[in-house]
């Protein structure tokens, strides 16, 4: 009977077809003595990747294909879903992570009990067009969620199974993978990782992944502060315009009563636009938090989550 898989090294896939064959000799190099899988997630290529990676001919590598090209954050989560080690592995498939950093990784996170590690590119081998963004992000979400890991852009990651098995990518959020783990209650740690220039293939980042990554960002604020009460954001935007409403009403009230024309005056349309707004963000904030309660009652999911219990000996 063959050993349990200890590591699941997931890998992404696009246009790659040069770096299969040269990524999974150094993965072998750097994890000889280890028990792993390497999974392979074709995002539908257009290149030859996928006859590269069939050609290999490796009793560890396993190739997931995916029937369109739904980007890097669905492909991890596919290959996520498939792994069966203890420990899953995260990495680009454009050799600029360094396979020899995850025994390092592996070991300090056995030894001191961490569900994730997450690398950050100390010497960082990019372009100017893709450091400026990134540091942007990184300040932005340090300020906003007081988690002060440097590079949250860094593929290079290590889960507990049961840790990585718990996140819902889509989007863009593959780049918050550590910001949504941190949500999610998990004990975090950082190391310096070695980061390499890219020697075949083509980055395929652009400026229009700026703005993916904004709204995403804004969307986990969001879902931070508000995913279990709603209520709290919308009901409080809509007491305030409603309450500015009142005010703007009251005021024009006052001025009609003392003899002064308001008919043609704009702070009219104001007020009332106020008070139809305050009471939309308010009945907003109730239909909302409904849909909260129906989406953990529903798939009976609760609204907290255990990292681990420890049981009484004896």
């Amino acid at each position: 009977m063959a050993d349990p898989v200890k590591l699941s090294l997931v890998i992404p896939l696009y246009n790659e077809e040069d770096n299969v064959a040269p990524l999974t000799a150094q993965v072998a190099e750097a994890l000889k003595g280890f028990s792993y899988e390497l999974i392979y997630i074709d995002d539908c290529s257009t290149d030859n990747t996928r006859a590269e990676i069939l050609k290999l001919g490796h009793e560890q590598v396993h190739l997931i294909e995916l029937k369109k090209n739904y980007g890097q954050s669905m492909a991890l989560a596919a290959g996520i879903d498939y792994a069966s080690g203890d420990f899953i592995v995260t990495l680009d498939g454009d050799m600029q992570n360094d396979p020899a950093d995850i025994p390092a990784m592996l070991a300090k996170m056995e030894a001191e009990d961490w569900d994730m590690i997450t690398g950050f590119r100390k010497n960082r081998k990019d372009s100017f067009l893709k450091k400026i963004p990134s540091k942007i992000a990184n300040f932005i979400i340090r300020k906003a969620t007081k988690f002060n890991v440097k590079d949250q852009g860094c593929a290079l990651k290590i889960f507990r199974a049961e840790t990585a098995k718990e996140l819902n990518l889509y989007g863009e959020m593959h780049r918050f993978i550590s910001l949504l783990t941190y949500l999610n209650g998990a004990r975090i740690t950082q190391v310096a990782v070695n980061h390499r220039p890219r020697q075949f293939g083509k980055s395929k980042y652009g400026l229009g992944r700026t703005v993916k990554v904004v709204n995403d960002v804004i969307l986990i604020l969001f879902q931070r502060n508000y995913l279990q009460k709603p209520m709290y954001l919308f009901g409080n935007l809509g007491l305030l315009f409603f309450g500015l409403g009142v005010i703007i009403n009251a005021y024009l009230l006052y001025e009609k009563l003392i003899g002064n024309e308001i008919g043609d005056r704009p702070l009219v349309f104001v007020g009332v636009l106020f008070v139809l707004m305050g009471i939309q963000f308010y009945t907003s904030g109730i239909i909302i938090d409904l849909q909260m309660r129906t989406y953990f009652e529903s798939q009976k999911q609760k609204p907290f989550k255990i990292r681990k219990i420890h049981k009484p000996k004896g």
